[in-house]
């Protein structure tokens, strides 16, 4: 999914950080989304066994585009509009003000370097600061130990195991549930930023 933005279609940058933005996607990423679901790290890093045509993903993405209860969007480096992976507030529920979120870097390369970190932070500023949400939480899998000390370093605490969850590569993982409130998030970085 490393690929460049096409240069004639001029692209919302919806949130901005100092290395990355995120865009919203569009039936045209459709080709770009089919095909980091090949792979192989990242089928293995979100659990993904299913296969997908190319019209279901169009679909997949169109309905995403009319979907209140979420928000899915690319991962894109600021220096040359890199599309490096994608991020996505989920199932929101606005009664109990809460969220799951979820992330996916494409490519080792592009793993380890800190853009993932800040992707979450921004979409944490997203959903606490703009959707007014209490509870931002996501699942992991046990055998994702970047992405868990990646979650603990941002501010997430573990709530849970959801035992052998996962059957992926003849043998069974375990799910970690992980969650921030707003008074966590407030604490880690808006009264941080304010002193």
């Amino acid at each position: 999914m490393t690929q460049k933005s096409s240069p004639t279609t001029p692209v919302a940058r919806l949130l901005e950080g100092s290395r990355v933005y995120l865009r919203p996607i569009q039936v045209e990423d459709t080709e770009l989304y089919y095909n980091t679901l090949f792979h192989q790290d990242v089928r293995r890093l979100t659990g993904t066994q299913r296969s997908f045509t190319k019209d279901q993903i169009a679909r997949y993405i169109e309905a995403k585009g009319q979907d209140t209860s979420s928000l899915l969007l690319l991962i894109a480096l600021c220096e040359d509009d890199r599309i490096i992976g994608d991020i996505a507030l989920q199932d929101m529920d606005s009664l109990n003000r809460s969220a799951n979120i979820r992330i996916a870097i494409n490519e080792q390369g592009n793993m380890g370097k800190g853009y993932g970190t800040e992707a979450l932070v921004l979409m944490l500023d997203y959903g606490f600061g703009i959707c007014n949400l209490h509870r931002i939480e996501l699942n992991v899998y046990d055998f994702n130990e970047r992405a868990i000390r990646c979650y603990e370093k941002i501010g997430f605490q573990r709530e849970g195991v959801q035992r052998d969850a996962l059957f992926y590569n003849h043998q069974y993982h375990d799910s970690i549930l992980m969650s921030m409130l707003s008074s966590e998030y407030r604490a880690r970085y808006v009264e941080k930023a304010e002193n």
